[in-house]
Formats: structure tokens, sequence, C-alpha cells
């Protein structure tokens, strides 16, 4: 599924529980780095989106320096919670 794709899908329904590899951005290898580091489910990384302020600059380097996220992968991810939040919060 393309990013655009998880993206729209992502942000067009309430979070519920979905898993943290339903986050545009995020696939199987860094979805997997994110489960090993506690963040089983995409609102446990909202809940980081928020502790940094829903800034996507820093949730973007936290996402690089704590699963090894690339440029493009960390800001769609924190794109789409960014959106997410302007569509639900």
């Amino acid at each position: 599924m393309s990013t655009s794709q998880k993206m729209k899908d992502f942000t067009s329904e309430p979070m519920g529980e979905k898993a943290v590899k339903s986050l545009a951005g995020i696939g199987e290898k860094l979805g997997d780095k994110l489960i090993d580091e506690g963040f089983q489910y995409a609102y446990n990384v909202l809940g980081q989106f928020l502790v940094l302020g829903k800034n996507e600059d820093l949730m973007v380097m936290w996402l690089k320096d704590k699963i090894g996220a690339n440029s493009k992968q960390a800001g769609d991810c924190a794109k789409c919670l960014n959106e997410w939040c302007d569509a639900f919060l």
C-alpha cells in the first residue's frame, strides 16, 4: 500500500486500536522496531507526538533516533499524526 493511501486511510477515522504499522511511513521493519521499543499501537506513537507538542520536526528527529527511520519515512509518519490530530482533536 502506498504511503499516501496509508495516510488517507489512517486520517479518515478515529484512532481506536490501530496497529503501529498502519501509520504512514511505518512498514514492517520500522513497525517491528517500534514494537520492540514498546510502541505496539498507533496511539502509543501519537502519545509521543503529543508529548513533543505536536511538533513535526521533533517527531522526525525522534523517529530517526529511536528506530533509524529515514527522513521520508519519519516525515510521512509525523505528517500523518499531525493530520489525524487536525481532524480529531
